[in-house]
């Protein structure tokens, strides 16, 4: 996996894959994706260790308070169980059977009970016999038989009984406390009392915090001796199935026949059959942790996005810098490799000029061989036409010498030449350039025009450059104009912009260029003529302009025509500026 990764990121990364958009995408998302995963794969790993001994805390945390609340109301209840049983005992060992056979102390002796210790309903006292003597409280139970009852068994077995909460004669949820006593005399009696279960409500009603859990009694046989708030009143049956419990509360999860999570501490009742159990459901449990839980995870998320975020935008940046420095070394190769192109182009030329020039010396040498004889023989009849053949002659004459000037712009390419500078009429200038393209304008409709003012000053400059850049400037607006109904037109104008500057413009109505077409108009070997053009016209017109001193700006716009300003210094500087 990691070697074909490593091979991929190398593909992309190399230069032989070129420099298409696609590429770039591709090797952005690469290095997205491995900057992502660098960040995030540790923040996931940390996050879940994190995230473990987070539930940990969660687990330890959450029991941590029902245990506390279920020790708590273990503590209470046992206080308030073991206070009211050991009155009971007090009284009993303190007073004989023939103390407490005497109503009115009987009666004397429970209010008194009852006004110190809340939760007393009523009192009796049971002889040997099982039938109750005397009664104080709001049942008519004066003379009660209870004789087997499992409760009266249980207390002369063990001495001293706290029940579970049952019905009995009373037909109402209660529960006793009995404490069997033997006389030295061998007389054997109970000291019966009743405890109000309301009272035992109170005591395991929760406060504070733990106001959403659900604490009562039951027994070990999973009958309710309390009110559930859940789970129904006293004698139902508790739809739970509990751990097993000890003295010291325990806290576990459960999961009800709904499928609701709880969490359930259980504790045992000391010297009882009783249990007391906490429930507080899941999801009230999990609530603070569950806020906590989910803060953490937004700020993970936040992170993970925020990571994304920042490498996309690196990346992006990173290969943006990438691609434009790869796009930089292509036009550099694409330049030199146009150098080359020029460089054996120049070469071409200074061997084709210098093969051009020895026959038009012989050419020169001739004719001015010729016109030398003719004019010496000027006053001689011999010759016919004398006049005629010596203008020939001349016109042959000059003829060569443009032919030098051409050969002499040619070996420009392959070596420096220094310009011939001379005060000249750039309206002179213009209008030899325009002669040599009047006879293809007329062919093809075209109006040429030129409009300098008459105080346009001499500048000094090189005639010979200045034509071929004029005659290529004029060739362009001509090709340009191919095509019009009405052949267009053509407007030559200048004026003088500064005490140092003339400026030429030449405008042509023709089809214009597109934007993307001007950026390159002066670059080597671009062309829209297709077949027609080379693409150096403008090139070497942009080189022959920098190097007089003067620059050159093309404005054009589709379907309005195009504008070429050139801008000459009446003085060239020194040394002469080479582009």
């Amino acid at each position: 996996m990691f070697a074909a990764l490593k091979n991929r990121l190398k593909r992309l990364s190399g230069l032989s894959e070129g420099t298409s958009p696609a590429h770039y995408r591709a090797l952005r998302r690469l290095l997205t994706v491995l900057m992502v995963t660098v960040s995030v794969a540790p923040l996931l790993i940390l996050s879940a260790f994190s995230h473990m001994q987070y539930m940990r805390t969660v687990d330890r945390e959450m029991a941590s308070p029902l245990y506390t609340l279920a020790r708590k109301s273990c503590a209470s209840l046992e206080l308030f169980l073991g206070e009211r049983f050991s009155t009971v005992s007090f009284v009993a060992h303190a007073h004989s059977f023939a103390d407490l056979n005497d109503a009115a102390a009987f009666r004397r002796i429970f209010l008194a009970l009852s006004s110190e210790f809340q939760g007393f309903v009523d009192m009796g006292l049971v002889n040997s016999e099982g039938r109750q003597a005397h009664y104080v409280g709001p049942y008519r139970l004066e003379g009660a038989d209870y004789a087997g009852q499992p409760w009266l068994r249980e207390v002369e077995t063990k001495g001293g009984y706290i029940s579970n909460v049952f019905l009995g004669l009373r037909d109402f949820p209660h529960m006793i406390m009995a404490v069997h006593r033997l006389e030295a005399d061998g007389t054997r009696w109970t000291l019966r009392a009743t405890i109000d279960i309301s009272r035992l409500e109170q005591s395991l009603m929760p406060a504070g915090p733990d106001l959403e859990a659900d604490i009562f009694l039951c027994d070990s046989r999973g009958v309710l001796q309390t009110t559930s708030r859940l789970y129904g009143k006293a004698l139902d049956s508790l739809p739970l199935t509990l751990p097993p419990a000890g003295l010291e509360p325990t806290v576990s999860r459960m999961t009800n026949a709904d499928g609701q999570q709880l969490l359930v501490a259980t504790a045992l009742l000391k010297g009882t059959d009783l249990r007391l159990v906490a429930v507080k459901p899941g999801r009230e449990a999990l609530r603070p942790w569950t806020i906590l839980g989910t803060e953490l995870l937004l700020v993970l998320c936040g992170g993970i996005v925020i990571i994304m975020l920042v490498s996309h935008l690196l990346m992006k940046a990173l290969i943006g810098r990438l691609q434009a420095a790869d796009e930089h070394r292509t036009v550099i190769f694409a330049q030199m490799e146009h150098q080359q192109k020029l460089s054996s182009i120049g070469r071409l030329a200074a061997g084709v000029a210098h093969e051009i020039n020895n026959p038009l010396s012989i050419v020169n040498e001739k004719a001015g061989l010729a016109l030398d004889m003719l004019r010496m023989q000027k006053t001689s009849a011999s010759v016919p036409q004398q006049e005629r053949l010596i203008a020939l002659l001349e016109g042959v004459e000059k003829a060569v010498e443009r032919a030098r000037g051409i050969t002499h712009r040619l070996l420009g390419f392959s070596r420096r030449m220094e310009a011939s500078l001379q005060p000249l009429s750039l309206g002179d200038v213009i209008a030899e350039s325009m002669e040599f393209l009047q006879r293809e304008a007329d062919s093809r409709r075209v109006h040429m025009s030129v409009h300098l003012p008459e105080n346009l000053p001499q500048i000094i400059s090189d005639r010979s450059q200045l034509q071929q850049v004029f005659l290529n400037v004029l060739g362009n607006a001509l090709d340009a104009l191919s095509g019009q109904k009405d052949g267009g037109r053509i407007e030559v104008g200048g004026k003088l912009t500064d005490e140092n500057t003339v400026a030429v413009s030449i405008h042509d109505n023709g089809k214009g260029m597109p934007p993307e077409k001007i950026k390159h108009i002066f670059e080597p070997f671009y062309s829209d003529k297709k077949d027609k053009g080379t693409g150096l016209g403008m090139f070497i017109t942009y080189a022959i302009v920098r190097r007089l001193g003067g620059n050159i700006v093309v404005q054009s716009q589709e379907d309005l025509g195009t504008t070429v300003h050139i801008a000459l210094p009446l003085t060239p500087p020194v040394p002469t500026v080479e582009v």
